[in-house]
């Protein structure tokens, strides 16, 4: 990433967080809710080269373990995320079907968040934190799966000419 990629990178990922800490975690909805910063994350990496997305879900665990509702140690969230976000990108890169496929892309953008957030459990588990019971989690991760397949479409467009307004190669030469 050059300077001009970065500068505008780390401004609107803080300002989503801020947006979801401020305002989103402040909605009571059935099911668990949504992270509107981790769809956004992911979708992002989703969009970007493995590298990349793994730098961008580096900043994102980052700001995660710093979040207030962050339940786990630190660094639990940006290891999650790094993995994660290489992965979806390495899975997406190159797939000409998954980056014109809108139903695809919410689809498998969901079952990422459902993935990192199943392995959040898991890895906090082996950590020792408390989660609650098997059948209040299985409603939340199940709940978090549903809300992400609502709200991805929603703000896909939006998601998608951030990252092309940072990673358009004509202005950046």
């Amino acid at each position: 990433m050059n300077t001009r990629q970065i500068s505008i990178t780390v401004p609107i990922f803080l300002v989503l967080f801020l947006i979801q800490e401020s305002i989103i975690s402040q909605f009571r909805l059935p099911g668990g809710g949504f992270s509107i910063f981790l769809i956004f994350s992911i979708t992002w990496a989703l969009m970007s080269s493995p590298e990349i997305a793994a730098l961008c879900g580096f900043f994102a665990g980052l700001l995660m373990d710093l979040s207030q509702s962050s339940s786990g140690p630190i660094g639990q969230w940006t290891l999650l995320m790094i993995a994660i976000s290489y992965a979806v990108a390495y899975l997406g890169s190159g797939n000409e079907i998954m980056a014109s496929n809108p139903l695809g892309f919410t689809f498998f953008t969901a079952l990422a968040v459902f993935v990192v957030e199943s392995a959040f459990v898991v890895t906090g588990a082996l950590l020792g934190v408390a989660s609650g019971s098997f059948g209040q989690v299985l409603i939340t991760i199940g709940g978090v799966f549903v809300w992400a397949l609502v709200v991805t479409p929603i703000f896909l467009p939006i998601f998608s000419r951030l990252h092309a307004f940072t990673f358009d190669t004509r202005l950046s030469q």
